[in-house]
Order: C-alpha cells, then sequence, then structure tokens
C-alpha cells in the first residue's frame, strides 16, 4: 500500500498538481488544483494507482464501475479492469448525466462509482442518482483525490487514494481576486 508521499511524488512528477489562482468546476476559487488527465495520461501509473484504489473495494462485489464523462472515465476503466468487471460511464447532456452508447444497469445490480477528483460531491452524486434511477445497488464511491478535506457529504462507501486540504475561497471572498491575480479555469483544456 502507498503512502501519503509516495502519491503525492507521483502526481508531482507528472506535473498533475498546480499552483495558482484556479476556478473549479463547484464555482469556488483555490490556489492549488489537481490536474488529474496529467497523471492519468500517463497508463502505467494510471493502473498502478487505480489498482490500489479498487483494493479498497475488492469485497464490495462490484460488478459494474460507473464514472462521469470526461475526468472519471480512465478511473473507471482501470478500477474495473482491477476488479475484473465491466466500465461504463455517464454523458453529459444539458447539464445532467445519462447513460448512453447502449450502456445499461439492470435492477440490483451492485455498482461502484468512480471519478477522478472530488471538492463538493456534484458530479459524484449525479452519477449516484443516475444509477440509482436504474436501480443500482450503490456500493461505494472511489476517488483517485478527495478535495473536500473529508467534508464531502458521500451515503456510501467513501474511499480515495489521497485527500488534499486545498483552501477553497466564494468568488466574492477570495483573497487572490482581491490581490489582482489572474483567474485560470483549468478544468478541462
Amino acid at each position: 500500500m502507498m503512502i501519503k508521499h509516495q502519491l503525492t511524488q507521483i502526481f508531482e512528477d507528472s506535473g498533475a498538481l498546480l499552483n495558482g489562482h484556479f476556478k473549479l468546476r463547484s464555482g469556488l476559487h483555490s490556489p492549488g488544483f489537481f490536474q488529474a488527465a496529467l497523471l492519468l495520461q500517463y497508463p502505467d501509473r494510471a493502473e498502478q494507482l487505480c489498482r490500489e484504489l479498487a483494493e479498497k473495494f475488492k469485497e464490495r462485489g462490484a460488478q459494474t464501475v460507473i464514472s462521469p464523462a470526461v475526468g472519471g472515465l480512465i478511473v473507471g476503466q482501470e478500477m474495473a479492469r482491477a476488479l475484473g468487471c465491466r466500465a461504463i460511464f455517464a454523458d453529459k447532456q444539458e447539464g445532467d448525466l445519462v447513460l448512453k452508447r447502449g450502456f445499461h444497469i439492470t435492477p440490483g445490480e451492485k455498482v461502484l462509482v468512480a471519478e477522478d477528483v472530488i471538492t463538493r460531491g456534484g458530479r459524484v452524486q449525479q452519477t449516484i442518482d443516475l444509477a440509482r434511477q436504474y436501480g443500482a445497488d450503490i456500493v461505494g464511491v472511489a476517488v483517485i483525490v478527495d478535495r473536500s478535506g473529508g467534508s464531502a457529504e458521500i451515503d456510501f462507501p467513501f474511499k480515495s487514494l489521497l485527500q488534499l486540504e486545498l483552501e477553497t475561497f466564494e468568488p466574492e471572498v477570495c483573497p487572490m481576486c482581491k490581490a489582482g491575480i489572474p483567474l485560470d479555469t483549468p478544468g478541462s483544456k
């Protein structure tokens, strides 16, 4: 099992831990950002980290791993590989998540939700809600990085590889905005 400094080193070596003034998907501002894509572009690292994360869920009996597009795609795929089950993803459509491409969930199917990063948990909750619409039995939520500092409210077994405690600010009280530091929106660019 990897320890925090080993994980942090992998993230730093890949350039995934960024410093600056960032607007998060949640609308909050932060001086730090975890760009998972910069880490996940290396298949060996993605496989290693997702295998490590999957170990935390191996006894949960997941039949399917579902992840929200785009950020969770690789995490879901690699976790499903490690668990020996199916991987599907939810597409964005007019602000909501939907199943397309012939994907389905059978009522009672044991489903694990996988995502790259969580801050407040909005996208994860949308994924949970979608899977539950199909009658899924949610067996847990797995994320590479929990940047909520443990405050995300998830009603299912929730595990991350690394918990980062990066400050966040509402835009109207953001000290970086007040200091005139340019705002970057790195999410999917």
